[in-house]
């Protein structure tokens, strides 16, 4: 699936960009942005080629997030649902892992948008691969536009309300600085998917990585795709977290 995944992006980057606006906002801008009237269908591949504290130790994990912009009353709202698969694992697990949705309300204003909301964490993954816990929590965060591309910040909470005694809470909040810099001829650059994770039974972040992905807006036919290629380092090495991750993203867009 990662050679699947990695031929149709390097096809993709030969492609032809695409130049279609969502808005006054130029397409290209608006595939990098959370907040963007676009219906969205990723498909995304994640390949963990080192663990910290494990020797010789990879693992991959496949994830389908669907993005649908949609209006109650007079607000814009953004739904979001996350589906992971993981298909390798340092422990030989496989199978579905816990799915979580995400609700947004976003509002505009001159420089960008705002958004408020809530993120659920629903316990639908495999035996090994699940918290079996429920989680819900507020979510914000805010895109400024600039001439150059656009820059944010998003935050989730999940907040444990309950499930399997036998397993432990899940208390995180979620930060993810957003940033892309627009290039010529459907190139970007910016931030990869990195999210610091705090997790408040512990009282220590658990995630902290850093990372660039590097995106191309193509056509196929008179359909808009962003295809992406990423790394990630995540510097948190107290147990057996990743270490580095590369990403590779098909972004199939409805403006």
């Amino acid at each position: 699936m990662r050679s699947l995944i990695a031929t149709v992006v390097l096809a993709g980057l030969l492609g032809t960009a695409a130049t279609a606006q969502d808005g006054g906002q130029d397409l290209n801008q608006a595939a990098s942005d959370p907040t963007a009237s676009l219906t969205a269908y990723v498909f995304q591949d994640f390949y963990t080629s080192r663990y910290h504290g494990l020797d010789d130790a990879d693992g991959n994990r496949l994830q389908f997030r669907l993005a649908i912009p949609y209006t109650l009353g007079s607000t814009n709202n953004i739904f979001r649902l996350t589906l992971p698969y993981v298909t390798s694992s340092p422990g030989d697990s496989e199978g579905w892992s816990d799915a979580t949705v995400f609700n947004l309300t976003t509002f505009d204003r001159s420089w960008g948008r705002f958004g408020l909301g809530a993120v659920a964490l629903l316990p639908v993954g495999d035996d090994d691969l699940t918290t079996d816990r429920w989680g819900l929590g507020p979510a914000a965060g805010f895109i400024a536009q600039a001439n150059w591309g656009i820059w944010g910040l998003f935050n989730q909470n999940i907040i444990d309300m309950g499930g399997d005694g036998d397993r432990d809470p899940v208390n995180v909040s979620v930060l993810q600085p957003i940033f892309s810099v627009t290039l010529n001829d459907g190139w970007s650059i910016g931030s990869s998917d990195m999210s610091f994770t705090y997790d408040w039974e512990q009282d220590e972040f658990v995630s902290i990585p850093v990372g660039l992905q590097l995106s191309k807006l193509v056509t196929f036919g008179t359909t808009p795709v962003q295809l992406g290629l990423s790394y990630e380092y995540n510097f948190y090495d107290d147990g057996n977290g990743p270490e580095d991750i590369w990403g590779f993203t098909v972004k199939v867009l409805s403006p």
